[in-house]
């Protein structure tokens, strides 16, 4: 790599470059990359934030929705002045704010099968923050057809789910190997119906973040073809293998 860190760089990151597993060859991965987070709620607040500080190349963020008041209490990058904004530009502001040298792009569209091309193609990470699942299975088929590496997370409560799929590799299960989509309603891991306390958002949010990371630098071992389930009420962390199953079916896109 001919990247060459400056002096302010190596002090601003230097609590992660003494990490034997990083030092400056990882950061320069981490500053190299891109990663594309869809939903500014909750989980893509903490994911952002957590990736900007961090040092990450490049941070696309996809939401059309604006800023709730309901919003405020989970959802990080955003306070009582953001409120009627557009998610996207309110989290640009702030995440500019933590690190100028992340270059920021903001879309603010629903993503939908006509305009995923145009944003997949720059970005080798995918992050799903969504919260809802026609979303979620719509990130999830395209990020299979454009062999992505994956991170979703979904929350309700005080419970968390955290699925990680490297599609380019073969015989990867996905989301529709876990949930089947006719047995899915609205009201499934959705916040405005079951509620949802705001610290488990973060922490979600946050091992989404941690994930990416591990990925980007290569090191630990990630959670590829497995859900990690997080029960936060009562501290109960579950880890459970996903199989392939054959007839999943994809959305055609």
């Amino acid at each position: 790599m001919n990247l060459k860190l400056n002096k302010s760089q190596i002090e601003r990151f230097s609590r992660q470059i003494i990490l034997k597993d990083i030092g400056i060859l990882g950061q320069k991965k981490i500053i190299q990359s891109e990663v594309l987070v869809i939903g500014m709620g909750g989980l893509g607040c903490s994911v952002a934030e957590f990736l900007t500080r961090a040092g990450i190349g490049g941070l696309g963020i996809v939401d059309p929705d604006k800023v709730d008041l309901s919003n405020i209490h989970r959802q990080s990058l955003y306070d009582i002045s953001d409120l009627r904004k557009p998610k996207v530009f309110a989290a640009e502001k702030k995440l500019k704010k933590i690190n100028i040298k992340t270059k920021i792009k903001s879309y603010k569209i629903k993503l939908n099968q006509s305009n995923y091309k145009k944003i997949f193609d720059k970005y080798d990470y995918i992050v799903d923050g969504s919260d809802n699942f026609d979303t979620k299975f719509l990130i999830n088929d395209i990020s299979k057809k454009t062999k992505k590496f994956l991170v979703t997370g979904a929350i309700s409560k005080f419970d968390g789910h955290i699925f990680v799929f490297d599609f380019r590799i073969k015989k990867t299960p996905c989301i529709r190997c876990f949930f089947q989509e006719e047995k899915i309603t609205d009201n499934v891991f959705n916040c405005e119906y079951d509620g949802i306390l705001g610290t488990v958002a973060g922490v979600i949010g946050t091992i989404q973040a941690n994930e990416i990371l591990k990925k980007i630098l290569t090191i630990g071992k990630n959670l590829s073809g497995y859900v990690m389930i997080i029960d936060l009420l009562n501290l109960n962390f579950r880890k459970v293998k996903l199989n392939k199953i054959k007839n999943a079916r994809d959305i055609k896109i």
